[in-house]
């Protein structure tokens, strides 16, 4: 049997593979352009692309692609063959160094926010070295950053690249004044929980909504959901062991670090979660496994869905994002290790996290913002739209001490006894885990909860990294200069945590209560997408990304408009989907069976009046009030839509189709379940929810 460790990454042009296949010198500046950011010069370029072209060959590839992130939400691709005509009808096979480092693409096709016009086509992408090119499907994928022919971010990538320069500029300067000058640069890290589920292909091709959507816009609960619990890391089916074993494979051959599989709380609801990587490979790899786990799971005649509900009623999907920050020497400065009373450098990053969030929290809210994660923020899935950090009981106390000037009194790790001699005694942890917090510290990294399933973690992360190094700045500003560099970071910590504490909340964010207690503090709730958006571009927030120069101010109105066009465009689709649905096939399938009643209705009259008719009677009149007030639905609907495609501005659209159109639709969908629960499986159109959760 073939080990892992003999295939793992063997599709991807990694640090063994370069060694293998490069000069020493080419190597060396190849590794020093990936580590320091150097540039790379253009006779290094061709030896790199030289090599990795042949690499690519001896693995059956014959075309390569710049594979880059446009603001879709997913990946785009454009296939070139290696092939170069000579003469003789000959071809040889070529990958020259100016083709690695640049390709040029349409711009006008992607969304630009007005950054691009329809006749302003030309855009470039450019290899990100730092993110390792593999093969997928026979083609060389080389990862790039994508950009305008004026040079403007027109994808995902290039901010956070960006971000992660600035979060390493000012975590360098503080780390300077602690002594650390070994330590050469400061990355952050990241390892993205993939939550999703899986449905029967067939089952899945019978839903238009599943089809068009991502999402069930129709569908009333069956009689078993998940209120006993038993899915949650449950015996996994052999069916969804075997998509998880070809997973696995797949991505550990693209070098994706996969490593924890298991059910999760909703019937058919999995979980993927990986190693920590640096925040722009984790970014990439998670990109990959949305795309790898859609294809193997056509495979075994299934379909992945990433979308954040499905399906109303039933746990939605999310994308835990644990985010930490480490040196280039390997100390994780998210670490509190045995005494965190006395980490002052702990403490110091620590507060940074607290401040950057407080700070921006709106932003923050605004990374995770779209259309599908609106039906998740806020229900028992999910945190709530609310963001604050929970710390834990020792930290929380740890910082409490240091803000009054008392003595903290550190106190021994407890040993875990449950009743059973035979079991092995271990540390208890100084703090529990909180799941309804939107971010969380779990030891030694934070857990940003709030994203979506189908989300990039791109933007959240880009966030993240931009506040924190704007924290930061400020307090390299403030230490650098101060004349007793004690005093004043022991100052500093304590202001911050006065200043702060409002955001830290250990409790359960479920509880109402929170949400007043949220309010009283000053903390935002910002439900919806169109409720959120406004906050990207607000002064505060133009001034953050602008100083750090991870957006100009341009590609941040861009993507303001990008983000609400998206959100109207969604629920656009959604309620024209369920319009064709409930013409199309609810309606008519209604009109059928009610037809059928009321022939069984006569014909029992006609054989005998004095026959039991009540069920038949009281049938046709409620599916009568039913189809009626689904019908009316069905017109105000429509009226909504119209009404919506005539605003112009996206942002005043996105709060009509919020405020008018999702509210048709949740009527139409009501009306529409009411008479899922008493039509005739037999008549009824779609496989049902009861289908869909239970058939794989």
């Amino acid at each position: 049997m073939k080990l892992v460790s003999d295939y793992f990454g063997c599709m991807v042009f990694n640090d063994t593979v370069m060694k293998e296949t490069l000069s020493e010198d080419v190597y060396k500046s190849l590794k020093r352009t990936i580590e320091d950011g150097r540039s790379l010069n253009l006779s290094v370029a061709n030896a790199v692309a030289s090599a990795m072209k042949d690499w690519a060959i001896s693995l059956g590839a014959t075309h390569y692609t710049h594979w880059f992130q446009p603001m879709t939400g997913i990946t785009a691709e454009k296939h070139d063959s290696f092939i170069t005509p000579e003469n003789g009808g000959k071809v040889i096979m070529e990958f020259s160094g100016k083709e690695l480092v640049k390709g040029e693409t349409d711009a006008s096709s992607f969304p630009s926010g007005g950054l691009r016009a329809t006749f302003e086509a030309r855009g470039y992408t450019a290899w990100d070295a730092t993110s390792y090119a593999f093969i997928k499907d026979g083609v060389l994928c080389i990862p790039t950053a994508f950009c305008s022919f004026g040079g403007d971010a027109l994808d995902q990538k290039t901010p956070l690249l960006r971000s992660m320069e600035a979060i390493n500029r000012q975590a360098m300067r503080v780390l300077k004044l602690f002594g650390n000058e070994e330590v050469t640069s400061v990355k952050t890290t990241v390892g993205p929980e993939q939550e999703y589920f899986l449905v029967d292909k067939d089952l899945f091709k019978k839903r238009k909504d599943l089809i068009y959507t991502g999402r069930t816009l129709f569908g009333e609960k069956p009689p078993k959901g998940q209120e006993v619990e038993g899915h949650y890391y449950g015996v996994i089916k052999p069916r969804v062991q075997a998509f998880m074993k070809d997973l696995d494979e797949e991505l550990w051959k693209l070098g994706v670090p996969a490593k924890t599989e298991h059910n999760e709380a909703a019937p058919s609801q999995h979980e993927l979660a990986p190693v920590f990587e640096t925040t722009n490979i984790a970014a990439d790899h998670n990109q990959l496994t949305m795309e790898i786990m859609q294809k193997i799971a056509k495979k075994h005649n299934l379909v992945c869905l990433l979308h954040e509900k499905p399906f109303e009623g039933v746990n939605g999907s999310g994308k835990h994002n644990n985010w930490s920050i480490s040196t280039n020497t390997g100390v994780n400065l998210l670490e509190p290790g045995d005494t965190p009373q006395t980490n002052a450098q702990f403490l110091l990053f620590l507060c940074a996290v607290l401040k950057a969030v407080d700070d921006y929290q709106d932003l923050l809210r605004v990374s995770v913002a779209s259309a599908g994660n609106d039906h998740r923020l806020g229900a028992h899935e999910a945190p709530p739209a609310v963001v604050s950090i929970f710390l834990g009981g020792e930290l929380t106390e740890i910082l409490e001490a240091i803000e009054k000037d008392i003595p903290y009194g550190a106190k021994e790790k407890e040993l875990m006894r449950v009743g059973v001699h035979t079991l092995p005694k271990f540390p208890k942890d100084t703090t529990d885990r909180n799941r309804t917090s939107p971010f969380a510290f779990t030891g030694n990294k934070f857990e940003f909860r709030m994203l979506g399933s189908s989300a990039s973690v791109s933007n959240p992360n880009t966030v993240l990294n931009t506040a924190v190094a704007e924290v930061l700045k400020q307090f390299a500003d403030e230490l650098e200069t101060a004349s007793d560099f004690e005093f004043a970071l022991h100052e500093l910590i304590k202001r911050v945590i006065t200043d702060h504490k409002r955001i830290i909340f250990n409790g359960n964010g479920y509880d109402d209560k929170w949400l007043s207690e949220a309010e009283a503090r000053g903390l935002l709730n910002l439900k919806t997408t169109p409720d959120a958006m406004p906050y990207f571009i607000k002064e505060k927030s133009v001034a953050l990304f602008t100083a750090h120069k991870v957006y100009t101010e341009k590609e941040m109105l861009s993507r303001y408009e990008i983000y609400m066009r998206s959100y109207c465009n969604l629920i656009n689709i959604e309620a024209k989907t369920m319009l064709d649905m409930a013409m199309k096939d609810i309606l008519p399938a209604v009109s059928k069976y009610s037809g059928k009643l009321c022939g069984t209705l006569l014909s029992k009259k006609a054989v005998c009046k004095k026959l039991d008719c009540r069920y038949e009677q009281e049938m046709i009149e409620k599916i009568t009030n039913l189809t009626k007030d689904a019908y009316a639905h069905v017109q105000a609907l429509e009226k909504a839509i119209a009404d919506a495609d005539a605003v112009c501005a996206p942002d005043v659209r996105a709060v009509y189709y919020k405020d008018n159109v999702l509210k048709e639709m949740d009527a139409l969908r009501k009306a529409a379940n009411g008479l899922e629960s008493i039509v005739s499986a037999e008549y009824w159109p779609f496989p049902t929810y009861g289908d869909l959760l239970f058939e794989v």
